[in-house]
């Protein structure tokens, strides 16, 4: 398992491509869209670049990272060589069964295929290859260098032999793997989105300030990040996508906030989109 291939560069395709890079991968990045693509490419190198320069990573791996990294709009170069492919792409079932079956019939025959969702079903992606056994989720979390964990989501029909290369691989990745039976929200995003949707129950409901909010769960539960900051980091349209998906899938607890619905429609989407719940410059 030495080639990796990340489809589509956006936030977390950006950071997976970075991290299996500096572990020692060749790896190849793909997307649609050759502006997105280069814009994913001149990110990496500033990332790659920062993090030698404060001493995060020798120059060994930095220069080996640079020289690994490749970068291609045609999907089957990309995925040619492959001994996995990593789909990183909008948290949409249907967008997701459309990549897994055009990777299905160009990547070679041993190749696994993962996808790097929060929420989505790993069992219903495989059902629509002919390598079911090789389909597994990956739930890589984003800042995916800073984070250490990696959930590893086994479909109805994973085969034992895919997931303990996928736990190897994280292993390589400097991750820690949890190993998850499929089943909606798997073990984070379940307990996740219910926080976040609380809290921004309880930021419509005038409980408190968003950063009192926040830092009431940094501060008195010991979270990294409040669950406000979070979601803006996340981005507002994936964090309702993925309410809508646990709302339909596990019932009435996950309908999501009207407050999150009302920000996505008026596009603050979080830190990208420049204001969310907090501002950005």
């Amino acid at each position: 398992m030495n080639q990796v291939t990340v489809v589509g560069s956006g936030v977390m395709g950006k950071g997976i491509a970075y991290t299996f890079a500096i572990s020692g991968f060749k790896v190849y990045v793909n997307d649609v869209k050759e502006d997105i693509l280069q814009k994913s490419k001149i990110d990496i190198e500033q990332l790659l670049e920062g993090s030698f320069k404060k001493g995060f990573i020798e120059e060994t791996v930095y220069q080996q990272a640079k020289d690994n990294l490749q970068f291609d709009t045609k999907l089957e170069t990309a995925v040619k060589n492959s001994d996995i492919v990593v789909e990183a792409v909008l948290e949409n079932i249907d967008l997701k069964i459309q990549v897994f079956q055009q990777l299905d019939k160009i990547c070679k025959p041993e190749a696994i295929l993962a996808t790097n969702t929060s929420t989505m079903s790993p069992t219903e992606i495989g059902a629509q290859t002919s390598r079911a056994n090789k389909v597994v989720a990956m739930h890589f979390f984003n800042p995916v260098h800073k984070m250490k964990l990696i959930e590893v989501i086994r479909g109805l029909d994973t085969s034992d032999e895919t997931v303990r290369k996928v736990k190897e691989v994280s292993k390589r990745l400097n991750k820690e793997a949890v190993e998850i039976n499929e089943f909606p929200g798997f073990a984070t995003s379940r307990m996740n989105c219910l926080i976040g949707n609380e809290a921004m129950n309880m930021l419509m409901e005038g409980v408190a300030s968003a950063e009192d909010i926040d830092k009431a769960m940094k501060l008195g539960l010991n979270h990294p990040m409040g669950p406000l900051e979070l979601a803006d980091l996340v981005g507002l349209d994936s964090r309702l996508r993925n309410m809508e998906y646990l709302h339909e899938t596990l019932g009435e607890k996950y309908r999501p906030s009207p407050i999150l619905l009302k920000y996505v429609k008026a596009g603050r989407l979080g830190k990208k989109s420049g204001s969310g719940f907090y501002k950005y410059s």
